[in-house]
């Protein structure tokens, strides 16, 4: 076994016990002999035990557990440590810059033991009030767990958007072409990109791949007529050349999924393609023009025969914005910052304000007092900023057993109620169906956030079987939430088809907690288009008149059931 394993060992003994507040000498002594082990100028595990206790650093005690590593590849003592400790605290000890005490506070006071959800808890702002640590802290960890996410190739659509800018400028450059184009994941908008897909027209060449190289890129190889590297972080680049005459099809071939250019090509068979742009191909084979988002095999082949495809949401659609937060609870900006942004530099006729409920003590949760203060609040601004409108909202919490944080009366003060989910997320599937469903009967619920709890490439949402859930919002007339932040996009697009097929609004709704938070509903807009959101099914892209009839035909329904 070699020195630096042993050492890493030793290190993550040390820091398990100073978590777990063992004596702060022994936490020390370990720590100093997994320094000692790792400067070693000879591996230790060819010396005998008595040996090993001569070593300096080391003593009869430590030597005992290197020589129990050495012998049955573990310690008792740390094997007993791990077993009290969840995977993702030890999985955060990995990431530098975030010793044990810092953990501690993170576990403890904060209620977190995964790092997706320290990662999220970073964009919520969470850590900035904690002991030992500010906001300069919390970047800093912000950016170390998103240097690890990139370490496996695979990023979050947000992440890659400029660099793919950047690349296809670079690409115009390097090939001195105007006929560049991005295909793949990327141009179909999906949540996670494996790889960034460039289509070219012209020819792969040893000159090209060297100006590559030269402007930055990494492990640049020729297949054919393809360019394959990658950058610096990790993710593939695909550049893929081809003949004027057939980039209508080439554009086809890459940029849907599988499913969907052998539905196609089935349908076209020896059909003459060349020459002919994408919309005429799909003309060819007598169907509508298919959006890039809705190219993935799914239902898009059967509606675009029918002309039945439907007119995507676009960003400008949208009038307001919706679950948001601000300095009541843990947003970095004041409710008027918030409301004034979106009024000025959005011109959005309304914003909703849902700052978390009394239940998420570790997000500064609004008691029924303060409730009533901040709602106080918001008369006086809607009177100064008016027409522009602030909604009264509220993120409450959906507890263990389904329902909501609040007494009926401080739920009725409120235009609208955000239900979430925030906490005891390991549930088997039935069980944290039942609880959505509890809190989607509830007559105050009038949006579902964030339905699965998920976390793109951190943490997997809670399982829910969609169909009951989606069916229940039908049913008790419940928006659900399309939660825009690039992490979340969830509900998931695949389940979009399926809610508004059943009568269910959707709401774009960005969970803003600062103004450029308001931005991410362009991502939320674009998972939207992925799962054939019209302007129609979305709630927020009600005008003012609208949305307030929304609200008041619910405020109507629960006077009536009275």
């Amino acid at each position: 076994m070699e020195n630096k394993i042993i050492a890493r060992t030793l290190r993550l003994l040390s820091s398990l016990l100073e978590l777990h507040d063992e004596n702060p000498f022994k936490v020390k002594s370990v720590a100093n002999a997994a320094f000692k082990v790792d400067k070693l100028p000879y591996p230790i595990y060819t010396k005998s035990l008595a040996e090993m206790e001569q070593i300096d650093g080391l003593g009869k005690s430590i030597a005992s557990k290197i020589n129990e590593l050495i012998q049955t590849s573990s310690i008792q003592e740390l094997a007993d440590l791990i077993k009290v400790t969840p995977p993702g605290i030890i999985e955060m000890m990995q990431i530098k810059g975030i010793g044990p005490k810092k953990i501690l506070v993170i576990w403890k006071d904060l209620g977190i033991d995964t790092v997706g959800e320290l990662y999220y808890a970073c964009n919520e702002n969470r850590l900035i009030e904690a002991k030992g640590f500010g906001l300069k802290t919390q970047e800093e960890i912000k950016q170390k767990i998103e240097f690890n996410m990139a370490s496996n190739g695979r990023f979050l659509y947000a992440k890659v958007e400029n660099l793919a800018e950047e690349l296809l400028n670079l690409a115009k450059k390097v090939f001195n072409t105007e006929q560049i184009y991005c295909t793949g994941q990327f141009r179909r908008k999906c949540e996670i990109i494996d790889s960034l897909d460039f289509l070219i027209v012209g020819q792969a060449n040893e000159e090209i791949k060297e100006e590559l190289i030269l402007n930055g890129l990494e492990n640049a190889e020729i297949n054919g007529q393809e360019i394959k590297c990658n950058t610096e972080s990790g993710l593939s680049i695909y550049f893929t050349f081809c003949h004027s005459e057939e980039l209508g099809k080439k554009l086809i071939v890459k940029t849907g999924s599988e499913e969907h250019t052998n539905s196609i090509f089935s349908i076209l068979g020896e059909a003459d393609l060349k020459d002919k742009s994408e919309k005429q191909i799909y003309e060819v084979a007598g169907l509508s023009f298919i959006e890039p988002e809705l190219r993935e095999g799914t239902n898009e082949i059967e509606l675009a025969k029918s002309n039945k495809l439907p007119e995507l949401i676009e960003y400008a659609d949208l009038k307001g914005s919706l679950h948001n937060h601000s300095t009541w609870s843990d947003g970095i900006h004041t409710l008027e910052e918030m409301a004034v942004y979106c009024r000025n530099e959005l011109n959005l006729e309304y914003v909703g304000i849902c700052d978390h409920s009394k239940s998420a003590f570790y997000a500064n949760g609004l008691s029924d007092l303060r409730v009533a203060a901040q709602q106080r609040e918001i008369d006086e601004l809607n009177i100064k900023l008016a027409p522009f409108k602030i909604f009264k909202g509220i993120e409450s919490d959906i507890l263990y057993d389904g329902s909501l944080d609040y007494s009926n009366e401080v739920l009725s003060s409120f235009d609208f109620v955000v239900a979430s989910v925030h906490s005891i997320l390991n549930m088997t599937e039935e069980k944290a169906t039942e609880r959505l469903i509890k809190a989607i009967e509830n007559p105050y619920t009038t949006i579902l956030g964030h339905p699965t709890g998920r976390l793109l490439l951190s943490r997997s949402g809670y399982p829910i079987n969609h169909k009951k859930v989606i069916d229940a919002c039908a049913a008790n007339n419940v928006i659900i939430e399309i939660n825009a932040n690039p992490l979340r996009l969830d509900l998931d697009w695949r389940w979009h088809q399926y809610a508004i097929s059943n009568g269910v609004l959707l709401s774009i709704n960005p969970d803003a907690h600062r103004v450029e938070g308001h931005l991410d509903m362009k991502y939320g807009t674009l998972i939207a288009r992925k799962g054939g959101i019209s302007r129609l099914n979305c709630l927020n892209a009600m005008n003012l008149e609208q949305i307030c009839r929304v609200f008041e035909q619910q405020k109507t329904k629960l006077h009536l059931e009275k």
